[in-house]
C-alpha cells in the first residue's frame, strides 16, 4: 500500500511539472517598446598560420655533387609559422544587461533597430557600421610541376639514378647557357622582338625550375585563419591564450609540447565624459532608456615574455550603464540615437524639439 502511495505521489508530480511551461526570454521588439542587450566588448585576434611541407627531390643525395649545394635535405618535413596577428574587438550580448523600455503609446512612433543577437543598435536612426577584418580568402595554389614532363630522351632512358641526375645536371647548365647567351643577344637563333624574347626566357626558366627540383625538392606552403575571441571580465598581468609549435601548429592550452602565448588586460581607469546624455530630465531608471559608458583597457599579446602587439580600446563591461529619460523620445522631441556596437555607447544623439 506504502509503494502504491508513493507511486501515486510520483505521478502526480510529474503531471503537475508537465504542466509548467518555461520559455526562454527573448530580447526583440514588443507593441509599445523593446527589449534589448547592451553589449560588453570582446577581443578578436586574427591568426595567419602558415604551413609548409617539404618533399625532398629524387636526385636530393646528388644535390652536392652535381649542383654544389650540399643544404639540400633528403627527408620530408612540416613546418609552421605564425605570418600574421591581428587584434580589434566585437560586440557580443552582456546577458547582465538585458532591460526593456516601453514607451506611452501616445508619444511620437519610436523605431527601434535590434541586431541579431538582441543588442540595441539605433532608434530612428541607421545603425554605425563597424567595418570588421576582412575574411581571410587564400591565394590560388599554382599547379605542382612534375620535372619527368622536362627531361629527354636520354635523361629517361639512363640505366641508374646516378647517371639520370647526371644528365639532368648537364641539361640544367645547358639552359644556362642559353639563356646566358639569349640575354647578350648571342645566341644562333635570336627572337624577332621583345616579346618573343620574353617568351623565350620564360620557357628557359620554366624547364630549369622544374629540373632544379629534381634535386632541390619542393616546398607547397598553405595559409589558414585561425580566430580566436576573448572576452575580459577584469585585470590579468599574463592569461594563457593558446600554444603554438613550429612542429605542430596551433595546440591545447594544456599541451606542453608549444610555446605559450599570452594576453594581458589592463584597467586604464578612464570613461570619456557624459555630457552627450545630459539632455533630457531623467526619469523613473526603472523605465529609462540605459546605454553604457565604456571604460578604457590595453591589451597586450606576448610569446613568453616577448610583446607581440596591443590595442587600446574602449569596454562596455570595464565602465557603467547610465539611463536616459523616456521624455527624449515624447512628441515634444525628434530624438535620433546611434550607439557604437562594439561598446553600447552613444555614438550619436539628436533630439530636436518639435515645433
Amino acid at each position: 500500500m506504502r509503494k502504491l502511495f508513493i507511486a501515486y505521489l510520483l505521478l502526480t508530480s510529474v503531471a503537475i511539472y508537465a504542466q509548467t511551461e518555461v520559455s526562454r526570454y527573448k530580447p526583440g521588439i514588443t507593441q509599445d517598446g523593446a527589449i534589448y542587450y547592451l553589449p560588453k566588448t570582446s577581443i578578436r585576434i586574427d591568426l595567419l598560420i602558415e604551413k609548409s611541407v617539404y618533399s625532398p627531390g629524387e636526385f636530393c643525395q646528388y644535390a652536392g655533387k652535381y649542383l654544389n649545394n650540399e643544404d639540400v635535405k633528403c627527408e620530408s618535413h612540416t613546418l609552421y609559422k605564425i605570418a600574421q596577428i591581428g587584434i580589434s574587438s566585437v560586440g557580443i550580448p552582456d546577458t547582465s544587461k538585458c532591460y526593456s523600455i516601453k514607451l506611452n503609446p501616445k508619444n511620437a512612433t519610436t523605431k527601434f533597430v535590434l541586431d541579431d543577437e538582441g543588442i540595441l543598435l539605433a532608434i530612428n536612426a541607421t545603425p554605425k557600421v563597424i567595418n570588421q577584418q576582412k575574411a581571410f580568402k587564400p591565394a590560388p595554389k599554382s599547379a605542382a610541376i612534375n620535372p619527368h614532363k622536362f627531361m629527354n630522351q636520354d635523361i629517361l632512358s639512363a640505366g641508374s639514378t646516378a647517371k639520370m641526375a647526371e644528365l639532368t645536371a648537364q641539361e640544367i647548365y645547358d639552359l644556362r647557357d642559353s639563356r646566358a647567351q639569349l640575354a647578350k643577344g648571342q645566341a644562333e637563333f635570336m627572337p624577332k622582338d621583345g616579346e618573343q624574347l620574353k617568351i623565350m626566357l620564360q620557357n628557359l626558366d620554366l624547364q630549369e625550375s622544374a629540373l632544379t627540383q629534381a634535386f632541390i625538392g619542393t616546398t607547397v606552403k598553405d595559409t589558414t585563419e585561425h580566430i580566436i575571441m576573448y572576452c575580459p571580465d577584469h585585470e590579468t598581468a599574463k592569461s594563457l591564450l593558446f600554444r603554438f609549435s613550429s612542429k605542430l601548429g596551433m595546440l591545447d592550452r594544456d599541451d606542453m609540447a608549444g610555446n605559450p602565448y599570452y594576453i594581458s588586460i589592463e584597467d586604464e581607469h578612464f570613461v570619456p565624459q557624459e555630457t552627450i546624455l545630459n539632455k533630457g530630465k531623467k526619469k523613473k531608471t526603472e523605465n529609462g532608456l540605459f546605454v553604457n559608458i565604456p571604460g578604457k583597457i590595453k591589451a597586450t599579446l606576448f610569446n613568453g615574455d616577448k610583446m607581440l602587439g596591443s590595442i587600446e580600446i574602449y569596454a562596455g563591461q570595464f565602465g557603467h550603464a547610465e539611463c536616459l529619460s523616456t521624455e527624449l523620445f515624447n512628441k515634444k522631441y525628434e530624438t535620433h540615437l546611434t550607439l557604437n556596437p562594439n561598446t553600447g555607447s552613444v555614438e550619436k544623439l539628436e533630439t530636436l524639439l518639435q515645433q
